[in-house]
């Protein structure tokens, strides 16, 4: 919840004065403001023909309908929003979100052509319990359970271990790559080998531009997934420079 539309507005176009085509070439990168700046933002992308997608935060689940404060997927749909998180860790502890909620969410983000950016992630509690396979394996077979082989090669999961989200503490290489592995191996026992190969996996928790690199060099950690460092449009495109390298 950062920046009204006018400070988006600004950050958009301070984001295109750093950011060249050649620079997110060989990467995929969306911004994902909060819902009232979408439209500006929208428009000084498209305008200004800045190389990101637009994203959204959030969706109801429903495409139309007496849901008061609801943000409806075809409405995102019509702003051209691209990508859409479903189930973010606040969304699920503050919002009490449940994997069903979040299930829901993924299918109305598909039912509506964008590519929904599921998060999956222990707390620290569970993590000590040495839980975290058990809770991952849980969120992504009820996020993804009975979709086709096909759409679930197309998604993006989205790692965000609860205990490293704004706290400085990032996963280390090793415990993101273990992760995100153990995410492709749950998916592969559901769908199969080569949908899970196509899968994007994320690692998100305290990515800075310092630790983009050597976290995005993992074998199964296909990108990340920025959340404080995206505020600072200096940050966020060296962040973007350091998944390049590695892609390229």
């Amino acid at each position: 919840m950062h920046f009204d539309h006018f400070e988006a507005i600004h950050a958009s176009r301070d984001l295109g004065l750093r950011l060249s085509p050649a620079d997110a070439g060989p990467v995929d990168v969306s911004v994902h403001p909060p819902f009232t700046d979408l439209r500006s933002v929208q428009t000084v992308i498209e305008a200004e023909g800045i190389p990101v997608a637009l994203g959204a935060q959030n969706t109801a689940v429903e495409d139309s309908g007496a849901f008061t404060g609801e943000v409806s997927p075809l409405m995102l749909a019509k702003l051209h929003v691209q990508y859409v998180i479903v189930g973010h860790s606040e969304r699920r502890q503050l919002f009490g979100e449940s994997d069903e909620v979040v299930s829901a969410k993924l299918r109305a983000v598909l039912r509506n052509g964008m590519t929904p950016i599921v998060c999956v992630g222990e707390s620290l509690a569970e993590r000590e319990a040495g839980l975290t396979h058990d809770r991952l394996a849980g969120q992504v077979e009820a996020a993804l359970g009975g979709l086709a082989p096909e759409a679930v090669g197309g998604l993006v999961v989205a790692y965000e271990p609860i205990w490293a989200i704004g706290t400085g503490q990032a996963a280390t290489p090793d415990d993101a790559q273990e992760a995100c592995a153990w995410i492709r191996e749950v998916v592969g026992k559901a769908v199969g080998a080569e949908p899970a190969g196509a899968l994007r996996v994320q690692y998100g928790g305290s990515v800075t531009p310092d630790n983009t690199a050597e976290l995005l060099a993992c074998e199964d950690v296909d990108g990340a997934l920025v959340g404080g460092a995206s505020l600072d449009a200096a940050r966020f495109v060296a962040i973007v420079k350091a998944a390049g390298s590695v892609a390229r």
